[in-house]
C-alpha cells in the first residue's frame, strides 16, 4: 500500500531522514516512533506532498507521490499535529467545504457527515462556529475532514492532542474500525500506550534512521526480554543512536 524507497531529506548540511525504507500493507496501523526532533514530521511532510525529498521515492499504491501529486492526495487523508480551521464557520460548515475540495456530490458528503457525526459523537456542536470549539472538538473535526473523502491511506501526527479519555477512546475505536475496513493507517505519536493498543505494526525512528521496524507482536517479545515495560525499552533504543 505505502513504500519508502531510500528516502532522505536533507536541510544544507544536516540529514533529517537517512534513506529509510519502509512497507506498509493495507490495513496495517503502522506505529512511527522517535523521539523529539527524529525525522517523525518530517517524513510524514513527505509522505502527504507538504515537503519536497532530496532523494528517494514514495510510492502509494504504485503511484508516485510526487509524480502524481494531485492523484495521490485525492487518496490520502492527513490529519495534522496541530488542527487548522476557518474560525467563522460551523463544523458542518468546514466539512462541507472540505467535500467540496475532493468534488464530491452533495448527497455524498451529506451522508458522510451524517455518519462521522454519529461515529465522532459531535453532534452537540457540530453546527456551531469553530472559533467557539476547544482543541479537542477542533481536532474531532478535523479527524473528521480526513475521512470525509474515504482515503485508502490516512497520515496522522499526534491524534490524541488535546483529547479528553472519552474523546481519545472515540478517536481510538474509529482508527481501528478504519483499519478492519481495509483503510491503511500511517501514525506519528509520542503516546506509547496507544501504540499498544490500537497499532498492528511499529517503526521507531532515531536521528533520521529506522532502528526498529516489525510487527507489534515483535516489540512486545523485545519488551519482554529487555525490559519491564514499553517506555523503557523505547529509551534503551533510542539512548544506543
Amino acid at each position: 500500500m505505502l513504500e519508502l524507497k531510500s528516502l532522505e531529506k536533507k536541510f544544507d548540511s544536516f540529514t533529517a531522514v537517512n534513506k529509510i525504507n519502509l512497507f506498509i500493507n493495507k490495513g496495517e496501523l503502522f506505529g512511527f516512533l522517535g523521539p523529539n526532533g527524529a525525522g517523525k514530521t518530517t517524513t510524514i511532510k513527505m509522505i502527504t506532498g507538504l515537503l519536497l525529498p532530496t532523494s528517494g521515492n514514495i510510492l502509494l499504491n504504485n503511484l508516485d507521490v510526487w509524480k502524481n501529486p494531485i492523484e495521490s492526495k485525492m487518496i490520502i487523508g492527513y490529519i495534522p499535529d496541530q488542527p487548522f480551521i476557518y474560525d467563522k464557520l460551523t463544523g458542518r460548515d468546514f466539512l462541507c467545504f472540505c467535500g467540496g475540495l475532493y468534488n464530491l456530490s452533495d448527497d455524498f458528503v451529506k451522508k458522510k457527515i451524517d455518519e462521522l457525526i454519529e461515529k465522532l459523537r459531535i453532534d452537540e456542536w457540530i453546527d456551531k462556529r469553530t472559533e467557539e470549539y476547544s482543541q479537542g472538538m477542533r481536532q474531532r473535526i478535523v479527524i473528521a475532514s480526513a475521512l470525509l473523502h474515504e482515503p485508502k491511506l490516512l497520515v496522522v501526527d499526534e491524534p490524541m492532542v488535546g483529547l479528553d479519555p472519552q474523546s481519545a477512546f472515540i478517536v481510538k475505536k474509529l482508527f481501528t474500525e478504519e483499519i478492519m475496513n481495509g483503510t491503511t493507517i500511517f501514525m506519528s505519536t509520542h503516546s506509547l500506550h496507544v501504540v499498544e493498543q490500537i497499532c498492528t505494526h511499529v517503526g521507531i525512528i532515531n536521528n533520521g534512521n529506522i532502528i526498529f521496524n516489525n510487527t507489534i507482536e515483535a516489540l512486545h517479545k523485545l519488551k519482554m526480554e529487555r525490559s519491564h515495560n514499553l517506555e523503557e525499552l523505547f529509551i534503551q533504543l533510542t539512548n544506543k543512536e
